[in-house]
């Protein structure tokens, strides 16, 4: 805003200026060079009766002493006259402002005293006073032409000391607008510095923010990530400890009472049914533990944990799943397994949901610096899924960063959606 008005002002300023200039230039100066360009023009037909009237003076002095009769230079002295009165005409029409009136009723008034004395003398000359017109020449016209003369270079200086006048304002007006433009781009450069200075503030403080409120996201996500893990480890436990021990009590139990009761009999029939659905209820109770917390993963490791994990989304499913391990196997610690193996289940939860794909890859790459997992099918990708509520993508990407790794999410040349997370070695090893 401050610039803005900054410019808007300066604008302003210029224009009224540009237009100072234009006006000078209009009404002064251009008019003063026309208006002497018309006071030469009357200086030069004075001078060319004066040069006539010399002439008329002068001319005649014949050998027999005979002179040359005044009334023949009446028709010349008409046409000179009519071209004087023109040129007066127009220096009147572009006589500049600065022009009192008093110095054009004199300039008008001693050229109609001119031209009537000019009369007096042709008709005195053609009544027969040709000497006393000559005398009335040398004194009285000539002196006249002398005084209009005179006046006409008064204006010629006047006119140049005003296009001086005019040329030194024109000068202070260029002399102000360029200090003006110093001191306008001087203001800018420093509502730019103030305002860029603003901007750093305030971006850093909002970088501040949101990367404050980046941490406090990060570590409420690792927190209910942690929380989860906790609570299906204690679920899992209670169902394979607690309600598996139960159940293979009762099979157990079922069993004897089964052996106690004769062949043949309905109870003994019946018991055996009870008991088939207790070992039923146990597996499929061992099953829920194990998808919710593997115990493989403490017990056996990364590995064979998703040796296991496969076939049985696999028979889950009904999807084809090929699986690949390369690279030198490294052991991975139990918390870094329980992230790299949810990520895995989560990726073929997606397929299993969204993607419409009838067969899934696993890759599972041991490198000399990390450890890469991609998951790749060739359904509709994430493009063309319907979006959805949930976090599974955003657990996914909070589990990546927890091991300090990268997760990225592709679309393959022929369809469907890559994930492939890369985590480095040293968060997995195992601590000494």
């Amino acid at each position: 805003m401050i610039t803005l008005a900054a410019v808007v002002a300066y604008s302003a300023y210029v224009t009224n200026r540009i237009g100072s200039l234009r006006r000078l230039q209009n009404d002064l100066i251009d008019r003063n060079r026309k208006d002497s360009l018309q006071l030469l023009r009357i200086q030069n037909e004075l001078n060319s009766i004066g040069m006539s009237m010399r002439d008329m003076l002068d001319t005649g002095a014949l050998d027999r002493g005979q002179h040359y009769p005044l009334t023949a230079w009446r028709p010349q002295f008409e046409r000179m006259r009519a071209d004087l009165e023109d040129a007066f005409q127009h220096e009147k029409q572009v006589s500049p402002q600065g022009r009192t009136e008093d110095q054009q009723r004199y300039l008008e008034s001693s050229l109609a005293q001119f031209w009537d004395a000019v009369g007096r003398t042709f008709d005195g000359a053609a009544n027969g006073k040709e000497a006393e017109a000559r005398e009335q020449i040398r004194i009285s016209l000539q002196a006249r032409l002398a005084a209009l003369s005179t006046a006409v270079a008064r204006l010629l200086v006047q006119n140049n000391e005003s296009e001086e006048r005019a040329a030194t304002q024109v000068t202070g007006i260029y002399e102000r607008v360029q200090r003006q433009a110093y001191v306008f781009v001087t203001c800018i450069l420093i509502a730019i510095v103030l305002t860029s200075l603003y901007l750093i503030r305030s971006n850093r403080l909002l970088f501040h923010q949101l990367a404050t409120l980046s941490d406090q996201r990060s570590d409420l996500a690792q927190k209910l990530i942690s929380t989860q893990e906790s609570t299906l480890r204690h679920i899992s436990r209670e169902l394979h400890d607690d309600f598996g021990q139960i159940l293979t009590a009762m099979g157990a139990m079922l069993g004897r009472a089964r052996n106690q009761v004769e062949e043949g009999s309905q109870v003994r029939a019946d018991l055996l049914e009870v008991r088939e659905i207790a070992q039923s209820t146990l597996e499929k109770v061992r099953s829920l533990s194990q998808a919710l917390h593997p115990v493989m993963l403490d017990e056996a490791g990364l590995e064979q944990t998703i040796e296991w994990y496969l076939p049985v989304v696999e028979r889950q499913t009904g999807i084809g799943i090929s699986y690949e391990k390369s690279g030198t196997p490294f052991s991975v610690n139990g918390s870094a397994a329980v992230h790299v193996y949810r990520v895995l289940q989560e990726a073929l939860n997606n397929v299993a949901r969204h993607s419409d794909a009838n067969k899934v890859w696993v890759r599972l790459r041991f490198a000399p610096e990390h450890l890469q997992l991609e998951v790749e099918d060739h359904g509709i990708g994430f493009s063309e899924v319907r979006p959805r509520q949930g976090i599974g993508l955003v657990a996914m990407r909070e589990r990546a960063e927890l091991l300090n790794g990268t997760i990225a999410f592709e679309r393959p040349a022929e369809g469907g959606t890559l994930v492939r997370m890369t985590v480095p070695r040293q968060v997995l090893e195992p601590h000494a």
